[in-house]
């Protein structure tokens, strides 16, 4: 069984992939000073709590916080006895091309969404991820990863208008009623809500006429969700697109390993 832990900087991800449908997906907060054996408790509880019974014989990682790489590591190491595939590192192969500047280190997490959308949707795409950053990746028409767009997360924006102006409260993102607010937190809400539309549109259409050819607009992340259903920006939204490209990878690995 496969254990695919997909570490942002919000929260880390696991997921069990039994080699034909994912068994069980777990969620927790991303702390780089959790322990191997803190994540071990954690994940066998809730794997008992849902009546998963299985023997994890392989891991794969992306992580986009470095720190906690060496403590999954001892994870995969300890309690599964076997050696992690980490996406970034040289011994973890890609099935697309990375095709940036010299030198450039582009995010796992972005990487393995690539090979996920493509997996799943083929090329030419713009994939927006509602994460931590708000990041647009696009994909060539062969699948390969040719660079993107990185701006503040929605609610990196909205931490950092609360901290910054001392009479604006703290609030929750989500579609207002009215674009004109008629109190302070709907007047937030409805600058970063439709503020974060204008963006996506405008950064999506750019890169279309850029690329001077139709892209496939396709959306993930935490907040994507609420953007997917309030207005039309996207053709298609994908919950798990992390995890999945995940599978992608480990499979595409596995098959060279054996060939070889």
């Amino acid at each position: 069984m496969l254990l695919a832990i997909d570490c942002g900087n919000t929260n880390t991800v696991f997921a069990i992939w039994d080699g034909e449908q994912f068994l069980g997906t777990w969620r927790m907060a991303t702390n780089p000073q959790r322990t191997a054996d803190e994540y071990h408790v954690w994940l066998s509880t809730l794997m008992e709590l849902q009546n998963v019974e299985v023997k994890i014989t392989d891991v794969i990682i992306s992580s986009t916080v470095p720190r906690v790489v060496f403590n999954l590591r001892v994870l995969s190491d300890r309690y599964f006895g076997t050696r992690p595939i980490v996406v970034g590192k040289p011994e973890c192969l890609l099935p697309i091309d990375v095709r940036v500047d010299a030198g450039t280190a582009v995010g796992p997490d972005r990487l393995v969404n690539s090979v996920a959308g493509h997996d799943l949707f083929g090329g030419d795409l713009v994939i927006v991820d509602f994460g931590t950053a708000t990041t647009f990746d696009v994909v060539d028409a062969d699948g390969a990863y040719i660079g993107g767009v990185i701006a503040p997360g929605v609610n990196l924006s909205l931490e950092a208008l609360h901290l910054a102006a001392a009479a604006l409260p703290h609030v929750d993102i989500s579609k207002p009623e009215h674009v004109v607010g008629t109190n302070t937190v709907a007047c937030m809400q409805s600058g970063v809500f439709w503020g974060y539309v204008g963006l996506v549109r405008e950064i999506c259409t750019r890169i279309r006429e850029e690329r001077n050819r139709p892209m496939r607009i396709v959306s993930t992340g935490g907040l994507a969700p609420l953007f997917q259903q309030s207005v039309d920006l996207f053709d298609d939204f994908e919950d798990d697109l992390t995890i999945h490209g995940l599978k992608v990878i480990y499979t595409y690995n596995k098959e060279r390993s054996e060939t070889q």
